[in-house]
């Protein structure tokens, strides 16, 4: 019979910490510390195996973490067992002291134990899909950065938009494109105006890729459904696909919301109850999503839909639409009894309704919608 010895991996952008495991002996050994790089590892382990006088089979594990899936996908080609631990879910040792040797240590122990949960893997496209889609996020942010700096730099230099109207429309662009300055400060002010142009140009043509990646086979059913519920169009219902992947995999509506982390957390002994914040555990993207997604429902009218929202409901099933419409109401109905009734904070109350739109999309994406 075949030994199985675990290897945990304390892996960093310099260097990677190895330590191995043996359940039979209950003791760590060669604990080493190896250059990154996947063939390293392969050479280690096959000289773990000659210095064993039995057959040996490895399974190697490390925490999620900036290399990502690369590692994975390397030792999976190499034919080597391997797991993506979420570091929110691993058994910690309750020394003060803490070295990469002892880290990697701990690890080979949570595989053998299993004290751990490992990652879900996704596909190639949807790894592609998601950096895409977080990509365009970045930009997006990049241009509300420059939007902040170009309305400081006019208000100090008492430049200042007439009236109470919004900002950033038609009317005012051109009210920007007409300010004059003196000297110097007229190039400054062009050269953050080209700046906030090239970052609009590039975001308007990155939502139009993102539009048609969601056309893909593989996306086009599901993102039709999710952008049918209020608060949800293209780009927020392709980025929730491909972060989760598969929702089947998630037993019921409360286990994808505390995936997500949006589900309180808690310190209680015996009869003393202590309810905390969300746990703001798991995907910090999706969270995000998902909260940016409920602002919508603390204004307008429980039943009352909007044109955009009827043209994207435009050619789905009765049964879809009913389901999207049924969570819209409950959902404003929710913010409304916790901000007006209950008195509770504005962001507690979306953060509550962001947890319960959680559990409507995944109901749509798992059909649960009766």
């Amino acid at each position: 019979m075949k030994s199985i010895i675990y290897v945990g991996m304390d892996v960093h952008k310099a260097s990677f910490t190895l330590s191995c495991f043996s359940v039979t002996t209950q003791e760590t050994f060669a604990t080493v510390k190896i250059s990154p790089d996947a063939k390293a590892i392969k050479k280690y382990l096959d000289g773990v195996s000659l210095s064993r006088s039995e057959e040996c089979e490895f399974v190697c594990g490390y925490a999620a973490g900036c290399l990502g899936y690369t590692l994975y996908h390397q030792l999976t080609a190499m034919n080597i067992r391997c797991v993506i631990m979420a570091p929110t879910t691993i058994l910690r040792n309750s020394k003060r002291v803490k070295t990469d040797c002892i880290d990697a240590e701990n690890l080979a122990r949570c595989l053998a134990y299993g004290g751990y949960k490992s990652v879900y893997i996704p596909t190639a496209q949807d790894e592609a899909v998601r950096d895409y889609l977080r990509m365009r996020d970045d930009h997006k942010l990049m241009l509300k950065k420059i939007k902040q700096q170009i309305n400081a730099f006019c208000l100090k230099h008492n430049k200042i938009y007439p009236g109470n109207k919004s900002k950033w429309t038609q009317a005012h662009v051109k009210w920007l494109n007409a300010l004059e300055f003196d000297g110097y400060l007229q190039d400054a002010f062009n050269e953050y105006m080209i700046t906030y142009r090239e970052l609009a140009d590039k975001v308007e043509r990155l939502e139009s890729q993102i539009e048609q990646l969601a056309e893909l086979e593989e996306y086009r059913d599901k993102v039709k459904k999710l952008i049918c519920i209020k608060g949800i169009k293209t780009h927020t219902a392709l980025s929730l696909i491909v972060e989760t992947g598969d929702f089947s995999r998630f037993q019921s509506a409360e286990r994808y919301a505390s995936y997500i982390g949006l589900v309180p957390g808690e310190h209680s002994s015996s009869e003393d109850q202590n309810r905390l914040g969300i746990t703001k555990a798991g995907n910090r993207h999706m969270r995000m999503l998902l909260i940016e997604a409920a602002q919508c429902y603390s204004r307008g009218v429980p039943a009352k839909k909007s044109k955009d929202l009827k043209s994207r409901q435009k050619g789905a099933s009765p049964e879809v639409i009913a389901y999207a419409d049924k969570a819209s109401i409950r959902l404003r109905r929710k913010y409304i009894r916790m901000e007006l009734v209950n008195k509770k904070k504005a962001n507690v109350a979306k953060t509550a309704v962001a947890r319960e739109l959680a559990c409507f999309i995944w109901g749509m994406m798992t059909d649960n919608i009766a």
